[in-house]
C-alpha cells in the first residue's frame, strides 16, 4: 500500500489514520478544503487517488453504487462489525425511555431525591417487542429482548426461517401488535418513511418506537406531532431525519431519550471497522479477493 492515494472525506477515528499512514499510504483530505471548493479539489487530485474512505456523513447511496458497478468501481463496507454495539443500544434506550432513566439521573443530580420519591415508571420485561427489518441487527435485537421474555414479532420483506418470531405482512400490523417497535431495516426507496402517521397511531399512547436505522425512515414531523399530543407513549432515538439539526419540541419530553447517531461508536467496534477497511484496501492492491464486497 506503499503511496496509495487514499480520498478521506470526513476526519477519520485516529486509529485508522495512524495505521493508513503506518503502511505509507498518502491520504488527502477532502473535508480540509471547503464544501464549495470540492469540485475543485478532487479535479486537482484526481489522478492520484485509488481509493475513498468514507463514513455516514458522506456515504455511497444506491446511485453512486450504481455508478461504480458501471466504471468498474469496488465497494466494500464493514457489516457485521457493528452488529452488536448497535443492538445493544437498542435495547438501551427501550429501557431507558420506559424507565425514565435520564429523567431519573437528573432528578438525583439536583438533590430532589432528598425531599421525594420518583414517580413509579414501566417495566420493559415481558413487553412484546416488534422489529422492523430481521437482518443481522434486527436478529441481535430479538435475540437480547428474548433475555427479558419479551414475545418477538417483526416484518421484513419476506418471511425469515425463526418460528418463535411471529411473521406480520405489513409494518401497520406490527406496530398494532407489539408494545416496542424497533427500526432495524436499511433505508431504501420503499423504507423510506416507513414509519408513518398510521403506523405510529396503530403503536399507541402506550407504545415506544426505538429508531436505529435511518432518521429517514420516519416522518419525523408526525413522530412530533404524536409525542406532544400523548399519541405516542415514548421514543428512543439515535438518528434524525436532518441530522444534526433535531426538533427542539423533543427537547422537553422526558419520555424521549436521544443519543447522537453513536449506534457502532464504541472504541472496540470503530477498531474492528478500521481493521476491515484496511484489510479490504490490502487485498485490493495486491489482486485478492476482497473480504467484505458490496460491487
Amino acid at each position: 500500500m506503499e503511496s496509495l492515494g487514499v480520498l478521506i472525506t470526513y476526519p477519520l477515528f485516529p486509529y485508522l489514520e495512524q495505521e493508513l499512514l503506518r503502511r505509507g499510504c498518502h491520504l488527502l483530505r477532502l473535508y480540509h478544503s471547503p464544501e464549495t471548493n470540492h469540485l475543485a479539489f478532487l479535479r486537482a487530485n484526481a489522478s492520484s487517488i485509488r481509493a475513498v474512505v468514507c463514513d455516514t456523513h458522506c456515504g455511497c447511496r444506491q446511485g453512486r453504487l450504481v455508478k461504480c458497478k458501471e466504471r468498474g468501481v469496488r465497494v466494500t463496507n464493514t457489516p457485521d462489525v457493528l452488529t452488536d454495539d448497535v443492538a445493544d443500544l437498542a435495547i438501551g434506550l427501550a429501557i431507558a425511555v420506559l424507565r425514565k432513566l435520564p429523567a431519573a439521573d437528573r432528578f438525583v443530580r439536583k438533590g430532589a431525591s432528598k425531599t421525594g420519591g420518583y414517580p413509579l415508571t414501566t417495566k420493559f420485561s415481558g413487553k412484546r417487542v416488534g422489529i422492523l427489518g430481521l437482518g443481522r441487527i434486527g436478529l441481535a435485537i430479538a435475540q437480547r429482548a428474548e433475555a427479558f421474555n419479551c414475545p418477538i414479532s417483526y416484518h421484513s420483506r419476506s418471511k425469515k426461517p425463526h418460528p418463535n418470531y411471529k411473521y406480520y405482512p405489513s409494518p401497520l400490523d406490527l406496530a398494532s401488535n407489539c408494545d416496542i417497535l424497533v427500526v432495524s431495516c436499511a433505508l431504501t426507496d420503499e423504507t423510506r418513511l416507513i414509519i408513518n402517521r398510521a403506523v405510529i397511531d396503530a403503536l399507541g399512547p402506550q407504545g415506544v418506537l426505538i429508531n436505529i436505522g435511518r432518521g429517514h425512515h420516519v416522518d419525523e414531523s408526525e413522530l412530533v406531532s404524536a409525542l406532544v399530543e400523548g399519541r405516542l407513549g415514548g421514543a428512543g432515538l439515535d438518528v434524525f431525519e436532518n441530522e444534526p439539526d433535531i426538533p427542539e419540541e423533543l427537547f422537553q419530553l422526558d419520555n424521549v431519550v436521544m443519543t447522537p447517531h453513536v449506534g457502532s461508536d464504541t472504541v472496540e467496534t470503530s477498531m474492528a471497522m478500521a481493521d476491515l477497511v484496511i484489510a479490504n484496501l490490502e487485498a485490493h492492491v495486491i489482486g485478492r479477493p476482497l473480504l467484505t464486497p458490496v460491487v
